[in-house]
């Protein structure tokens, strides 16, 4: 029974794609609705971003964010006013018609994003440099109506959270910016344990409306790249379209200036292609809804049960726990913790009772360790930390040892083709070798990184000067 339930998830070295949607069926993360594109998020995969959600929002409170909600829907006549940002979107908007029977006189948008509503918003709410910074967040959906989907990491309707703030100096905006995108790549790593590539957008790739786009970029066990979350310096651009102006200390009427930030569900893509593996879910402690799953062994008899249940309270100090007291076999347990990605799984039977002790088993590397009851408590919490730190730095090792370099653009064309990956190399700056780049290769910018190298003089598509090292790659 165990194997049949293994064997159902295709290998990621036959068919990647194949993996991931089995995993995510699998593991009970997700289900299918009557509209397509829309999924269903089902308590273990909710579960996961509850835990993602309440431990980011702590970090953000901690620099001063503070939460709101705003409406749903935006006037199109609203969403028209900044131009750049509209055409970004436009070809995924969704639009309300009708209001019960009777045909809108303007139609409304579903929000794809909230610049434009936050900025209506802060029209009316800023007026003098004493309101100023609002520094907001909302946690809500988004809706862009993608043409392919695929859940987690392009679904119609998301979860994310959206931050959007304002600031009287341009240097206020630019230090906010950064320090977002430093909140995501140190959440990624510590509580993800998915090391991420911090650097800019280029000109071609940055958000719609934006000044400067910033992203952390992480790396996919098949080699792809995904873009794990943006911060978005917007300069005074959208205050100048909505008229957000303030009366500064010296009596001048000035434009605020602008940033937006945002994480979506796509991170619980992320967790799944950077740590899962043949036998399906591989959850970092710190986002793992259950930390350890206790599998009572022959349950029926006397006092495995109860014991079972002594050992959740006993643990339930240190870590989230649970007990499988259901009638499936012992293996049958044992392959759906493995599938869920539970990090520990505790085994005890009428022999480890008698001997005071259990078997705990890691899910990251399946090591088994025997442990006498009274340390367990201990134990368990030291392994929840150790199985935390390995994780990242075997996602650490995996990215390290799949990212390239090349010098020229034959060394590119023969990365791109047989090791997926990361590739550094040197660009000229121009849209048109970046266009041409990935007209031949599919490998795309993933950013321009905030820690330099010179790998050589010339761009490696056209040979002309270089201005910047670049992350490229296939991506998600």
């Amino acid at each position: 029974m165990a194997d049949k339930k293994v064997e159902a998830i295709t290998s990621m070295e036959e068919d990647f794609a194949q993996w991931y949607t089995d995993v995510v069926v699998k593991a009970d993360l997700t289900g299918y609705t009557s509209v397509k594109g829309f999924m269903v998020l089902k308590p273990a995969g909710y579960a996961i971003w509850e835990l993602i959600q309440s431990q980011l929002d702590a970090r953000f409170k901690e620099t001063g964010v503070e939460n709101v909600y705003l409406p749903l829907l935006i006037p199109e006549g609203l969403l028209q006013k900044e131009k750049d940002h509209v055409e970004g979107f436009a070809p995924e908007v969704a639009w309300v018609t009708h209001g019960g029977l009777n045909e809108l006189q303007e139609k409304l948008c579903v929000r794809p994003t909230s610049e434009t509503l936050f900025c209506d918003f802060y029209q009316k709410d800023i007026t003098s440099y004493r309101d100023l910074p609002k520094v907001y967040n909302q946690w809500c959906s988004v809706v862009r109506w993608e043409k392919e989907t695929r859940p987690f990491l392009r679904s119609r309707e998301f979860l994310w959270q959206e931050g959007h703030t304002a600031h009287a100096t341009a240097e206020e905006a630019q230090e906010r910016t950064i320090q977002m995108l430093n909140v995501y790549a140190d959440f990624c790593e510590q509580v993800l344990a998915i090391p991420v590539v911090k650097g800019q957008k280029t000109e071609k790739e940055k958000f719609a409306g934006a000044v400067a786009t910033y992203t952390i970029e992480a790396l996919m066990h098949d080699g792809k790249a995904l873009q794990s979350g943006t911060s978005h310096n917007f300069g005074d651009g959208f205050a100048k379209a909505f008229g957000v102006q303030f009366t500064d200390k010296d009596n001048t009427l000035k434009n605020v200036h602008q940033t937006s930030w945002g994480v979506t569900t796509r991170l619980i893509g992320a967790i799944i292609m950077v740590h899962g593996d043949d036998n399906g879910l591989k959850l970092p402690p710190r986002v793992a809804p259950t930390q350890v799953m206790i599998v009572p062994i022959q349950q029926k008899k006397e006092g495995v049960l109860e014991k079972a249940e002594e050992l959740r309270e006993k643990l339930s100090a240190v870590a989230r726990v649970k007990v499988d007291a259901t009638d499936k076999s012992p293996g049958f347990k044992f392959a759906e913790c493995e599938m869920r990605g539970i990090p520990l799984r505790v085994e005890v039977g009428p022999r480890d009772i008698e001997n005071n002790q259990c078997v705990v088993v890691r899910r990251d590397t399946s090591e088994k360790i025997t442990v006498s009851m009274d340390e367990l408590e201990a134990k368990v919490a030291e392994l929840l930390e150790t199985i935390q730190k390995d994780m990242l730095e075997t996602a650490r090792a995996h990215r390290d040892s799949h990212t390239y370099t090349a010098k020229n653009w034959d060394e590119f064309v023969d990365i791109v083709n047989n090791k997926p990956g990361f590739i550094k190399a040197m660009w000229c700056g121009e849209t048109e070798c970046e266009e041409n780049i990935k007209a031949e290769t599919g490998a795309t910018t993933r950013c321009m990184p905030f820690e330099q190298e010179e790998i050589s003089d010339v761009c490696v598509c056209c040979g002309k000067p270089a201005k910047k090292m670049v992350y490229f790659g296939r991506a998600y």
